[in-house]
């Protein structure tokens, strides 16, 4: 009984459009309540939930990403995009996916990627003549791209989950992540060969070379952050301060673009921020909770493995499951509900647990960019100032890209877990 009530609070809450982390409270305490069991549980799992030293890295990342945005990153990451690869037909639609994948090696947070890249894209793109929906369907998908090139903070929750290493796992998701931007890009160059996009002159390599210069700080963030976690020199949260610091130099007295005056905000901004995915992170910890001790997970394991032991149907069924789920819920909500019981799963078939936490986690950026709690989706129409659907339509290209990708990593474990095992022996 207390478990249906757990379930149908928490679908109830969804449907309706409580805030993710509302709900789980919601229905988490409904749960306690019904049990008999006393609501002091709630807070103390909440706390065991956000009392993992790795999580403070979060706030960390965050804080670096947003000190970057503001101190004059995205125009000049943007510009050197462009002078890549704006000259190819529909060349401010490979400049958009270039600039979401070197941007969201900084970022680590697709909603970051969508509203920075989007705020200048997409106006840009709009007044060259390309089709609006088509401009906030490309930033939409390539946005995904940015929690899988590290650093990520879905790699973080998923490393404090299971033990792996975040420094394994940020590498996981190098190869993928370049995967995934390529493809986009080979789809973006088809519809607009097949639609006759504009194109730009080729500005020479001077402009290359200048433009490289001025987001080479930029850029040598991502470089900063994986030295220090593969060099053993720091732990991922110190990596965050570093990057911080990092970011307030160049944003304040390289860049010039960030007023120390500004800073403050900054910070309290990012704590927001912060403090709203901790939160999810503790209410999602409950939830986790009683679903572990109504064996919730063993129960989908057994049934998943009453259907089929085969390691390849298993791999299926969980992209299924993952790519259902990433249409209803906020991704690290998921993970956390779901990782723990479906990586018993994985491990059962044989299927090494780095490979699985990538395609998972891949898998629900993509739930990212599909409706109907599809957050980029939402904040690239609202920026091309759009009704939903036209958006949802404009994006099943890239979707269906992104899925094929997500196929090839989750049925190829070399693409996730060959550069770890390089790197980190």
């Amino acid at each position: 009984m207390e478990v249906w009530v757990l379930f149908g609070i928490f679908v109830g809450g969804l449907v309706v459009g409580i805030p993710v982390a509302v709900t789980l409270g919601l229905s988490s305490l409904g749960y306690l309540l019904l049990a008999g069991i006393p609501p002091v549980v709630m807070p103390q799992k909440m706390y065991a939930g956000m009392d993992v030293f790795v999580l403070l890295s979060i706030p960390g990342f965050i804080l670096a990403g947003n000190l970057m945005n503001q101190g004059g990153i995205t125009n000049r990451i943007v510009r050197f995009a462009n002078a890549l690869v704006g000259w190819i037909r529909g060349g401010l639609g490979l400049t958009n996916i270039a600039a979401s994948m070197l941007f969201g090696g900084i970022t680590g947070t697709a909603v970051a990627d969508a509203a920075s890249i989007g705020g200048v894209m997409i106006p840009g793109m709009k007044k060259a003549g390309y089709p609006a929906d088509y401009s906030a369907a490309v930033t939409a998908a390539s946005s995904t791209v940015g929690p899988i090139i590290p650093p990520s903070v879905p790699m973080i929750i998923v490393g404090a989950l299971s033990g792996i290493s975040v420094g394994k796992m940020f590498l996981a998701g190098a190869v993928p992540g370049i995967l995934m931007g390529l493809a986009m890009m080979v789809t973006a160059y088809v519809i607009a060969r097949r639609k006759n996009f504009p194109r730009q002159p080729w500005q020479g390599f001077g402009e290359v070379a200048r433009s490289f210069g001025g987001a080479i700080w930029a850029i040598a963030m991502t470089f900063l952050i994986i030295y220090g976690l593969l060099s053993g020199l720091a732990t991922p949260t110190e990596t965050a301060v570093v990057a911080s610091v990092y970011a307030v130099i160049v944003g304040c007295f390289v860049y010039r673009d960030l007023p120390l005056a500004r800073v403050p905000k900054v910070i309290v901004d990012s704590a927001v921020a912060s403090a709203g995915i901790l939160a999810l992170v503790g209410f999602a910890n409950v939830f986790g909770w009683i679903l572990v001790s109504e064996r919730i997970p063993q129960a989908i394991a057994q049934g998943v493995l009453s259907i089929t032991d085969n390691k390849f149907l298993v791999i299926l069924i969980i992209n299924l499951l993952l790519l259902f789920v990433g249409m209803f819920m906020e991704t690290i909500a998921a993970l956390i509900i779901l990782f723990v019981p479906l990586l018993s799963l994985a491990q059962a078939v044989g299927i090494d647990p780095l490979h699985f936490a990538t395609f998972a986690v891949l898998n629900l950026m993509i739930g990212l960019t599909t409706p109907p709690v599809g957050v980029c989706l939402f904040v690239c129409a609202g920026i091309a100032r759009l009704p939903l659907t036209p958006v949802v339509i404009a994006i099943l290209p890239f979707l269906a890209t992104n899925i094929a990708v997500l196929l090839l990593v989750s049925y190829v474990p070399a693409i996730a877990t060959w550069l770890p095992s390089v790197l980190i022996p």
